[in-house]
């Protein structure tokens, strides 16, 4: 773990409280030290019941304990705790190693299990998988809450990022606030004195100015609007003025005080930003995207969404550093914003770009943005280029880029010819499964599957593989993702359903085929399937779906039918990768498996990893408790297969048997 993510791990946690259940307090002096400079505070108990009693009364965000506690198990009491608080990240500390122990720490969906002697690595990084899920956003505002004054951040917010100023009655300015100069370009000598007319752009119209005197003069009311205005060396800007006049006692006007804010963030689009980028030479230009912004976009209404767009427009400039001021916000929506600054001028100012970014960032990540009464605690992705030509494409490209990759900042100076590259790269991938679809050269590939106690092949897989014009043999891993985004991938699909169903003539086992979700999800998939059972009526005993459980389903009432008609006819249903998640035993209990076929993961570690081992252990245990079948993929050596074999896995699949054997069906 990298000392950055370290020290932000330990900063999140010194606003965390602990609840430590052990039996003995002598033997964990250590490790209590330990928790108690990690965390902002620490309370021991050894009794389950009281233990419980404790976390009632008191908030606690993070509970270790052992399992055999006094009164409590340790499970029990996280059990109960759960049901309080279901956010609470929750670690077992125990040298208990029996499965029934595995088994329930994943039946509760525990965050973590530790064994003495107490390893700092492996706790750090529980720490780090609970506060990167769903529940650390709770924990984060309960974290900031706690180490800022929100009333101070925001009057110095509106300080930084409004243009102030005061008049007396009579209209003449007697304060202008350090943003007022810096927009308008005029010194506070130059404008103290003055009326507003200094900084007035002879293209507004007489009767704005009527119209607002009216109000704050004659009718003593508070008026808002936009003025357009002109800056000491002649540049425009758009200004979203508030003025209120301030009374004494007996409702005379003392002054007036006026509060605006910089809009060009809502005057300027894309549009406007390319007609800009054209104009000059040499630009430097900073897109910027609010993170997760489809996230609020989906979860909140479109009047908020846009609040929270405005509100951060208007908040910019606030959260930059004071070494560069930029003249122009651009909303491209979405999100989206770019700041634009001819480049010499920027570099004049000895401002290294990318500390100036990392700051940038930073101030926004500690900043809370208030909208109707709710905070929201927002973070960016930067991207930025200079020059002219695909000044536009090059920042747009790297933003894309660095929002898959997760990352902060992106230079993205020839992006776009990364992306114009790439995409012809995809562009030759399609055209080469276009000619292989033509040519019959999808084809399938069948690896063996051994029955444990006999040795004997019992089953196929069947793998996808495309043989290119040179004859090279492919696996999916290059050409399968692409062709998802394209229409190639419901045809391959098709083929591997043909050449799999094909095999079942030439040989006596059963086969096992590859579905996703994004295959059963598509009816002309389905109905090509249902068309292969029947054509095959008399061999649907012999086949196996394999449901990908690594994939998104989209919806899970059509997987559920499809699996229900199908087992009818007598197919099998497997679970692919089991093991790689929680998700897994709640996809149990809606599809009700023949096979589950455990993670290749866990197991080519299982004869290194004591971890690995415990799970797969569990699994086995589990399935045969539910009279399921078990398969273990990966298996390379007699090591692992012997493992296997001593714990109760039915099957076994990998190199150790056999590889995929090149068989390639003729079926035009």
């Amino acid at each position: 773990m990298n000392a950055e993510k370290l020290e932000e791990i330990s900063s999140l946690c010194k606003s965390l409280n602990l609840l430590y259940v052990v039996r003995d307090k002598n033997n964990e002096n250590n490790n209590l030290k330990y928790f108690e400079n990690f965390f902002n505070e620490v309370t021991f108990m050894d009794n389950g019941l009281e233990a419980l009693e404790e976390f009632n009364k008191n908030k606690y965000s993070v509970i270790i304990t052992d399992i055999k506690i006094p009164d409590f198990n340790g499970f029990d009491l996280i059990e109960k705790i759960k049901s309080i608080d279901k956010n609470i990240i929750t670690i077992i500390y125990t040298s208990n190693e029996d499965r029934e122990s595995f088994f329930k720490t994943i039946q509760l969906k525990i965050d973590g299990y530790l064994m003495p002697p107490f390893d700092e690595n492996n706790f750090l990084e529980i720490i780090n998988r609970s506060i990167e899920s769903c529940k650390d956003k709770k924990l984060q505002i309960e974290n900031r809450k706690k180490n800022f004054k929100i009333q101070k951040q925001y009057t110095d917010l509106v300080d930084k990022s409004a243009i102030i100023s005061r008049t007396d009655k009579n209209g003449i300015i007697t304060f202008v606030n350090d943003n007022f100069c810096k927009t308008s370009e005029y010194t506070r000598e130059e404008l103290i004195g003055k009326s507003h007319n200094i900084i007035r752009h002879p293209d507004n119209p007489a009767e704005v100015y009527k119209e607002l005197w009216n109000t704050v003069r004659n009718k003593k009311l508070e008026w808002s609007g936009v003025i357009k205005n002109l800056t000491k060396s002649g540049k425009t800007y758009y200004i979203k003025s508030t003025i209120k006049p301030i009374l004494d006692v007996n409702g005379d006007i003392l002054e007036y005080v006026s509060v605006r804010s910089n809009v060009n963030t809502i005057m300027s689009d894309k549009k406007h930003l390319i007609d800009k980028i054209e104009s000059n030479d040499l630009f430097l230009l900073i897109f910027i995207q609010i993170e997760d912004f489809d996230i609020l976009d989906k979860f909140y209404n479109i009047l908020t969404v846009d609040k929270i767009e405005k509100m951060f427009a208007f908040s910019m400039l606030s959260y930059l550093p004071n070494s560069y001021t930029f003249d122009n916000i651009y909303n491209i929506g979405n999100g989206r914003f770019a700041l634009l600054a001819d480049f010499f001028d920027f570099t004049s100012s000895q401002t290294n770009i990318n500390e100036y970014l990392e700051v940038f960032a930073k101030n926004i990540k500690k900043s809370i943005l208030n909208v109707d009464d709710i905070e929201y605690d927002l973070n960016i992705i930067v991207s930025y280029s200079f020059g002219k030509e695909h000044l536009y494409e090059d920042a747009k490209c790297g933003l894309d880029e660095a929002m898959n990759k997760k990352m902060n900042i992106k230079y993205a100076n020839d992006s776009s010819i990364k992306e114009h590259i790439e995409a012809k790269k995809n562009m030759e991938v399609i055209k080469m499964v276009k000619i292989a679809l033509d040519n019959y050269k999808i084809v399938s590939y069948f690896q063996p599957i051994i029955n444990n106690k006999t040795k004997e092949i019992e089953k196929y897989e069947s793998l996808v593989r495309l043989v290119d014009e040179d004859g090279n043999v492919l696996s999916p891993y290059s050409f399968l993702d692409i062709s998802k985004k394209g229409s190639y991938y419901n045809k391959i699909t098709h083929r591997v359903l043909e050449n799999s169903f094909k095999i079942l003539e030439h040989i006596s086992t059963k086969i096992s085929i590859n579905l996703s979700s994004l295959d059963i999800e598509k009816e002309e998939t389905r109905v090509k399937l249902y068309s292969l059972l029947e054509e095959y009526k008399k061999d649907t005993s012999r086949i196996v779906f394999e449901l990908l459980e690594d994939e998104e389903v989209k919806d899970f009432a059509v997987i559920k039918a499809f699996i229900k008609r199908v087992k009818k006819l007598g197919v099998m249903i497997a679970i692919d990768d089991f093991g790689a998640g929680y998700s897994n035993f709640e996809r149990l209990l809606e599809f009700e498996p023949d096979i589950l076929k455990i993670d290749g993961s866990l197991v080519k570690n299982i004869a290194t990893d004591t971890y690995s081992r415990n799970v797969v252990e569990t699994i086995v245990s589990f399935a045969k408790k539910q009279n399921i079948i078990t398969i273990a993929e990966f298996v390379e050596n007699e090591e692992i297969f012997n493992i296997l074999n001593e714990m109760g896995v039915d099957y076994s699949q990998g190199y150790y048997f056999g590889e995929p054997k090149k068989i390639i069906l003729d079926i035009k």
